[in-house]
């Protein structure tokens, strides 16, 4: 097993340097002036994994997988996670993938690397474990910044409606209402949506395309039944105001129910542990004066 292992990353590694040898130069010099205006705050609030290899899978992955010829169903499969999870601007479809790829082996290198420092005796039958865990590391961690980022949203939901409302209420046109709530809400991932779905009015999208590709990037119930509701409001003309109204008093009423509803599985949530924990815990305390007691008696 480790002799495959070894003689499939030593093909890798080959198949990568002789792939870049043929690229062009000024490739990579363009792409590192792309890659200056990205924050390195930004790379750091996403993890201490992407942002130490995303400079050497950019570098050295991502041009490969860019030229391999199914390249579009790489897209297709990644492309909406990346946006549900806010990071258009960090990654793109290739670079997911090469970012998965180049785990397969960063992560066994990582582990050798820590294996010597510690001078330990781990088995190297763990490093083919640790190379799939590698693979599929991204996978999970994309999903739990997609389930972070809706529920960010659902929590900022109502206040920025009421905001909404208001403002529409106060004599501003939507667009100027939504850039009013952008200015005073809390910086969050609702106000980066409505941030980008502004850019896209302002590019020449129409306001129903906008509203679609944000509810097409958040993927919530709640927030396509927000953007359905608006875009038929705007096809016939009607009012927004007691529409965004409505709408938020209905999302106050769902996150109240989901509060109760949580509220009412913690109790069996924590059932499990204090048998297992404090219930023992308590059993002891209670009764090891009297079985010390009996037997020194």
């Amino acid at each position: 097993m480790l002799m495959w292992a070894a003689v499939i990353s030593i093909g890798i590694a080959v198949f990568l340097v002789t792939s870049l040898m043929f690229l062009e130069e000024d490739e990579f010099k363009a792409q590192e002036k792309l890659d200056d205006g990205t924050d390195k705050n930004t790379l750091k609030k996403h993890g201490i994994v992407l942002q130490y290899s995303r400079p050497f899978f950019r570098r050295y992955v991502t041009p490969v997988v860019s030229s391999m010829k199914n390249k579009k169903k790489i897209k297709e499969r990644y492309k909406r996670k990346l946006a549900g999870a806010g990071l258009t601007n960090v990654l793109t479809p290739e670079d997911f993938f090469s970012f998965k790829l180049f785990l397969i082996v960063g992560f066994p290198i990582v582990f050798l690397g820590i294996r010597t420092f510690l001078e330990e005796t781990w088995p190297m039958s763990y490093i083919p474990i640790i190379a799939v865990v590698g693979f599929f590391y991204p996978d999970f961690w994309i999903k739990g910044k997609i389930e972070e980022r809706q529920k960010d949203v659902m929590r900022n939901m109502p206040f920025s409606v009421d905001m909404l409302a208001l403002s529409v209420e106060a004599g501003l046109d939507f667009i100027a209402a939504m850039t009013k709530v952008v200015e005073k809400a809390r910086p969050s991932a609702l106000t980066e949506e409505f941030e980008i779905l502004l850019k896209e009015i302002k590019i020449g999208a129409t306001r129903a395309e906008a509203l679609r590709n944000m509810a097409w990037r958040i993927d919530l119930i709640p927030i396509s039944s927000f953007c359905a509701t608006l875009i038929a409001a705007d096809s016939v003309g009607a009012s927004i105001g007691p529409i965004l109204k409505s709408l938020s008093e209905e999302i106050r009423q769902k996150r109240s129910s989901e509060v109760e509803k949580a509220g009412a599985t913690a109790a069996t949530k924590i059932l499990f542990p204090m048998l297992f924990l404090i219930v023992p815990a308590v059993f002891i305390v209670v009764a090891a004066p009297i079985i010390l007691e009996s037997i020194a008696g």
